[in-house]
């Protein structure tokens, strides 16, 4: 039976508009890059986007290459669509990728026109969708022409496979000339996805301002730094948590004496705020209003829930703000 969702999901949730275009995204997003795979228990998948949906988030974000193994998270995520969400298609926003590697050979990567429609195709297949709401190119490729690349997306959406097009981990040099080429051909960009959070700073190197003027949404990725941002590696490292997954992201070398003594710092600031630290890193974010929304991962519904919970104080003072900057010097 189709989920039934909660008919109050909108009114909780805040929507910020994506630049300068007709789209409100909800401030938090939910992420796919992890916890989706075929490796992963797919009811605790269901409950996880079924509680993202109930909650009024709209954005459900993935890439070609998302599982483990690639390809599953797209899968999976189709067949949970197709079993509890079929009627409610016009209410999500969904984005897939392509750029990094997917399939072997000289087209199973990177940003040739050849790459890009094919690896769209598949993504189209997986999730047995007419077309996405959203794609991006998920790396700059330093060999094919931006002009190709950019022209790639442009047909994407003429060919009605996609709505908008966006730029995945893009310098700001590089951004600002794709962002030009997609203008001048009709397709304007419609967001930028940057890795950004309170340990990852170099979207502040120009890329916020560039965006802000060209009238582009920005979505962070990795809010929480892939889990060091909150309080599970105080006491150690979780059996469940990502550094002891073989396939996670985070390794054991990334939790240093130095960053656990930031963590902490940030964590004592999170409980005077009344927010877990991973609230406070979401938050902080979000304070800024050139941010769009945030993409947060979930392993399990709880975690969701503590995410958007962050919601409840994006409000900083001048002297948190001054206190913040002083504990990651």
């Amino acid at each position: 039976m189709s989920h039934l969702p909660n008919p109050d999901r909108y009114q909780s949730m805040q929507y910020r508009r994506c630049g300068k275009s007709g789209i409100m995204l909800s401030a938090i997003s939910l992420g796919l890059w992890h916890n989706f795979g075929d490796v992963d228990d797919q009811e605790n998948c269901r409950n996880i986007i079924k509680l993202a949906f109930d909650s009024g988030i709209t954005h459900f974000d993935l890439a070609n290459n998302y599982g483990p193994p690639p390809g599953s998270a797209e899968k999976n995520f189709g067949a949970i669509l197709k079993k509890d969400f079929k009627n409610y298609r016009d209410e999500m926003i969904i984005s897939t990728k392509a750029g990094y590697h997917m399939w072997s050979g000289p087209y199973g990567e990177w940003g040739s026109k050849k790459s890009l429609v094919a690896s769209l195709d598949q993504s189209l297949k997986r999730m047995d969708l007419a077309y996405v709401d959203i794609f991006y190119h998920h790396r700059p490729d330093p060999n094919t022409p931006l002009e190709e690349t950019m022209s790639a997306l442009d047909l994407i959406v003429r060919q009605g496979k996609a709505l908008y097009v966006g730029l995945s981990n893009y310098r700001p040099e590089e951004c600002e000339k794709a962002i030009q080429i997609l203008k001048n051909l009709g397709t304007p960009c419609l967001i930028h996805q940057p890795k950004y959070s309170m340990f990852e700073r170099w979207v502040e190197n120009g890329l916020l301002d560039l965006i802000e003027q060209e009238g582009v949404g920005c979505i962070p990725f990795s809010p929480l730094a892939q889990g060091l941002l909150t309080d599970k590696y105080l006491k150690g490292v979780p059996e469940d948590s990502r550094v002891a997954k073989a396939h996670g992201f985070l390794k054991q070398e990334h939790i240093t004496p130095e960053n656990l003594t930031q963590i902490k710092q940030l964590n004592e600031m999170a409980i005077a705020r009344n927010q877990s630290l991973a609230q406070m890193a979401i938050a902080w974010l979000l304070k800024d209003e050139r941010v769009t929304s945030v993409l947060v991962g979930a392993s399990k519904p709880e975690q969701l829930a503590d995410s958007i919970k962050s919601l409840n104080n994006i409000i900083f003072t001048n002297d948190e703000l001054n206190q913040i900057e002083e504990i990651l010097k």
